[in-house]
């Protein structure tokens, strides 16, 4: 009997210590629950697409109005910039602060070089009749599309930030626990952005 206050201390301190890490843990899981909601979000707006990509209006669609240079350049940048993330993540389990803010900076300007290329894309097509007002086609190929590149904007913006806490503060658990969810967000965007390659454009076109 003698041993129960011990051995609540002992379940004390086994509680405090799980607890030590629980900012953390509460943060990713946080990322995976809107992850979640993301991949829900884009899957609707992909379903939508599918449904209505016949609701043209009578107007041209895609297939007749689609740059597919500039989209392959897009692709292109997207890759590639899921690479340089790549490489952020592994400068920072390193603890080579310099290389991983720079492969984030390139990251973030691949980014840009997407939604340059996208927004070209966009005028383009406004140019040529097609707009959220044209058709249902159209109006759900700039919601599906527009909705990623908001996604790309958010996570640029997003990266400056994390750069500019990590400037300031150094890395730690809590600047590394941000990098590695900014990479899993820029990944899932490149995922999402493959079956937008396959789904809207190649389907259409071919």
């Amino acid at each position: 009997m003698a041993q129960s206050p011990a051995h609540g201390t002992d379940h004390h301190d086994h509680h405090h210590a799980a607890g030590h890490h629980d900012p953390q843990d509460i943060k990713l899981l946080g990322f995976w629950i809107f992850l979640v909601t993301d991949v829900i979000l884009f899957a609707t707006l992909f379903a939508t697409f599918i449904v209505l990509r016949g609701g043209t209006d009578g107007f041209e669609t895609g297939a007749e109005l689609f740059n597919m240079t500039g989209v392959i350049a897009e692709t292109f940048l997207l890759l590639t910039s899921s690479f340089t993330s790549g490489l952020a993540v592994l400068a920072m389990h390193q603890n080579k602060v310099k290389p991983m803010i720079t492969w984030l900076v390139v990251t973030g300007l691949l980014g840009a070089g997407f939604l340059a290329l996208e927004l070209i894309e966009f005028v383009e097509l406004v140019h040529e009749g097609a707009t959220l007002q044209t058709s249902a086609y159209w109006s759900s190929f700039f919601t599906l599309v527009g909705t990623h590149g908001v996604h790309v904007t958010i996570g640029i913006g997003w990266m400056i930030s994390i750069i500019i806490q990590i400037l300031r503060r150094g890395l730690n658990s809590d600047t590394k626990g941000k990098v590695t969810v900014f990479s899993l967000y820029w990944h899932f965007l490149d995922a999402v952005w493959i079956f937008l390659l396959s789904i809207v454009y190649l389907m259409e076109v071919m």
